[in-house]
């Protein structure tokens, strides 16, 4: 394309040699197993006007900042996520009379699929344009899938485990099966078989011979028999029979699913076979009569009829008992597409910086609020409600409602289809599975129900994302024409704004060939976006794990979503060979904890445990500010700051919380450590106590053994250091009693008593008769015959240098000793 115009922010004094040689040294912005192939250096990002270096890796297009050299997330794309890309030649007005010698400008336009309309600039008299341009031609749409960069990664650390087994597990979730649990082995050896009362998994399909685009295994009324359910599918447009989606746990209706009946082109064809299928979807009710069948066409009525001329159509509420038939009247998949690329560059012109550089308050040369005048401004609203994206949104969130509430409030049955049934089919099923099922709002939940109603199911992705396939459909070489979607070039990068220019077709362009693209899958996660705003306390996810998952699925970094159906990812072992998204995203959360930005903190299960039924009124769709906006409006794009705010509080909160906790540990350590301080000077006031009374006993026996010395005659001296004296005056032979207690702070044994030692010192030589002696003086209890009534006293015991009287308390306590010792004097 030339163009003729005013570009004064693109002029370059100084052009440097172009560095052949691409090195991966210190890019530590490059993710494993990403190479450079081409570089671009002096490059401006037209949307910012900033300068710096274009990068072509194996996965991405990196911009980075010729001051920084930080990569810029605005002119930062993965590959395939980029939906076509041109080159433009823009020719410089001059008042020169030379301006046949002035260097066109050489532009890249990048068109991609998450919205963004990007232009780069390089400078005049280089090849960096072209070898910027060959290197996206031969990375971004490769002839072969295992040329993407799903596989060149590998599973790494994101290993992937098979979704078969939990697609398994999801069924035993919603037959209430959960004694079984399934395996590889037990899918291997075909025993997954399980039934409850009314419905059963079968096997027919576990080798997607009957249908190519089902999965493996199926549910289907247990009434049916393998045999009917293989009749049955030759029906069906692509063999695409009525399967089981979601079952009510406690009133047994159903959401079905299936393709268009082939009736036709007379309308009138049938199948007895097909008929019995849907009868057995509708089980009887508690009252015992039939529960009413709802068939859902989600085509307009028209459409359903000029598909009969291909054979197609839709079902006859005569043919099929107690149903009735209703169509929903959304659009196909080319009308999604045109109305995505209308909304893409209405937001890219609109927008407060725009592909061409201009910010929209400044467009049309005028200086007044809404891009020049007021009429202007109300011409852009209206073509927003003219570009149908929200109005298609709007349709789908209202059938999916309709849907649930036949199940929730009527307890009927319904069957939905359109066409092949794995597009709008797909939007209508999962959305009403996720308005019906609170688990499917959780990031558990969530991922089932993804896994099982796109793509166990069959959802197009590598058709619909327009990348290559096994099946051939995205293998075709790429043409280099120019393809616009809605058969109109983009007005950007210039908006004929800055006087006259000259169009003509492009020098190059790279763009989709494929007319089955289209973003089906994206519009259904804004549909959840949509209920997410309505119904914030609802789901435990938040609108930017949404973002960053629709940028994966787009990115194709991972192999969840390569390949247009189960069987075809089984075939190239992408579970095996490729990472995980699932994994990827589960990591990040796990990172930060519930503090990360995936997390809802407004999520309170309690509150929205049961369906969510929205009225009609509640269904008016908006612009998802945090995908829609985001490229063209960033600041206004901050929808999440609220979340963000909320999610600081939350994070304070449970900071709080935690203090809280801590704190009431520590006070219940105190508190147990008081308590055993106290039982502790409890059980030492006892042992104090104990030992005063000991004390007292001690006392009163010296005092008793005191007494009773006396009363025989002696007379005891006690001095201060605790020796005790006793004076025997009545003879001249003396009995010394040295008595030492000691004392002690330490608590002593109750069974230990003070030791007693008495001395006997005479003059005679003659030691046993003194003992003698004293014995007949001191001891009233001596017997007449010379004998002794205290034996065990030891009373005539000889030392080493003395002759003692032995005295302890053992022996006084078998010792009977008359009471008048006792008695006070």
């Amino acid at each position: 394309m030339e163009v003729t115009g005013s570009w004064d922010a693109l002029e370059w004094t100084k052009i440097e040699p172009i560095t052949p040689f691409v090195s991966n040294a210190n890019f530590d912005f490059l993710i494993e197993s990403e190479q450079v192939v081409a570089e671009g250096h002096g490059v401006v990002l037209v949307n910012t006007d900033d300068a710096g270096t274009l990068m072509v890796t194996n996965f991405r297009l990196i911009f980075l900042s010729e001051g920084t050299r930080k990569v810029i997330s605005l002119g930062t794309i993965p590959l395939a996520t980029i939906e076509k890309f041109n080159k433009i030649v823009v020719k410089v007005q001059s008042n020169n009379r030379y301006v046949d010698k002035t260097p066109a400008q050489r532009l890249l336009q990048v068109i991609g699929k998450d919205m963004r309309i990007l232009v780069f600039s390089f400078r005049p008299r280089t090849k960096q344009r072209r070898l910027v341009f060959d290197a996206l031609l031969r990375c971004t749409k490769p002839t072969r899938l295992w040329d993407l960069y799903a596989f060149a990664s590998g599973p790494s650390r994101f290993k992937n485990t098979t979704p078969l087994v939990r697609l398994l597990d999801e069924y035993c979730r919603l037959l209430c099966l959960g004694s079984y649990h399934a395996s590889i082995d037990i899918i291997e050896n075909g025993s997954f078989t399980w039934s409850n009362e009314l419905w059963r998994i079968s096997s027919v399909n576990s080798s997607y011979t009957m249908c190519q685009s089902y999965p493996f295994a199926l549910v289907v009324p247990k009434i049916i028999s393998d045999e009917e359910v293989l009749q049955a599918s030759s029906f069906r447009a692509r063999s695409r029979l009525p399967v089981v989606s979601w079952c009510h746990p406690l009133t047994g209706a159903v959401v079905a699913r299936s393709s268009q009946p082939l009736v036709g082109i007379m309308m009138n064809m049938r199948s007895n076979m097909d008929e019995k299928l849907v009868a057995g979807l509708c089980s009887k009710l508690d009252s015992g009569s039939r529960r009413k069948l709802y068939i859902v066409d989600a085509r307009p009525r028209k459409n359903a009829l000029a598909n009969g001329a291909m054979g197609g159509g839709s079902e006859s509420s005569s043919n099929y008992f107690q149903s009735e038939v209703v169509f929903l009247g959304i659009d196909n998949i080319h009308a999604m597409r045109d109305s995505f690329v209308r909304l893409r560059e209405y937001m890219d012109t609109h927008g407060r910086a725009s592909s061409d550089g201009m910010s929209s308050f400044l467009r049309q040369g005028g200086s007044t609020w809404g891009g020049g005048n007021l009429s202007s401004m109300s011409a852009s609203v209206s073509t927003l409600g003219d570009i149908g994206w929200l109005l298609h949104v709007q349709n789908v969130l209202a059938g999916a409602a309709w849907i649930a509430a036949r199940v929730a409030i009527e307890n009927s049955s319904v069957l939905v289809h359109c066409s092949d049934g794995w597009d709008r089919t797909s939007q209508l099923v999962s959305l009403a599975n996720l308005l019906l099922d609170p688990y499917y709002r959780t990031f558990t939940g969530f991922q089932a129900l993804v896994e099982k109603d796109w793509l166990a199911f069959g959802h197009p992705f590598s058709d619909r994302v327009g990348m290559p396939s096994v099946s051939g459909t995205g293998n075709m070489p790429f043409e280099l024409s120019r393809q616009p979607s809605t058969g109109n070039f983009a007005p950007s990068p210039v908006h004929q704004s800055a006087g006259t220019f000259s169009s003509q077709p492009p020098a190059s362009s790279h763009s989709h060939n494929n007319n089955n693209y289209s973003p089906i899958f994206l519009q259904w996660v804004d549909c959840v976006s949509q209920l997410l705003r309505m119904y914030p306390f609802a789901f435990q996810f938040s609108a930017a794990f949404l973002v960053d998952f629709i940028d994966c699925m787009l990115s194709c970094r991972f192999g969840n979503f390569l390949c247009n159906s189960e069987k075809e990812r089984q075939k190239c072992n992408v579970f095996e060979a490729c990472g995980c998204l699932w994994v990827y995203l589960a990591d990040l959360r796990t990172s930060e904890g519930g503090s990360h930005v995936h997390y809802n903190p407004f999520y309170d299960p309690l509150k929205h445990n049961g369906a969510l039924l929205p009225p009609a009124a509640a269904l008016a769709p908006t612009l998802w500010p945090q995908f829609h906006l985001r490229w063209a409006c960033p600041e206004e794009a901050q929808a999440g700051e609220i979340e963000a705010q909320c999610r600081k509080i939350v994070m304070k909160c449970s900071e709080m919380q935690k203090a809280k906790e801590m704190a009431e540990r520590k006070v219940k350590e105190v508190t147990n450590s008081m308590e055993s301080l106290n039982a502790e000077l409890r059980r030492e006031k006892q042992i104090n106590s104990s030992a005063m009374n000991m004390a007292k006993s001690v006392s009163k026996e010296n005092m008793a053994i005191k007494r009773a010395i006396q009363s025989m005659g002696c007379k005891v001296h006690v001095s201060g250091s605790g020796e005790c004296t006793v004076d025997i005056e009545s003879n001249p032979d003396i009995l010394c009693c040295s008595s030492r207690k000691e004392t002690n702070s330490n608590v002593r044994d109750d069974k230990t008593d003070p030791p007693i030692s008495v001395q006997v010192t005479a003059d005679d030589d003659d030691g046993n008769s003194g003992i003698v002696r004293v014995c007949e003086t001191l001891c009233p209890f001596g017997s007449g015959g010379g004998g002794c009534r205290w034996p065990n006293g030891g009373c005539a015991q000889l030392g080493s240098q003395y002759v003692g009287l032995k005295a302890n308390f053992d022996a006084f306590d078998q010792l009977s000793i008359n009471d008048s010792y006792f008695k006070s004097e």
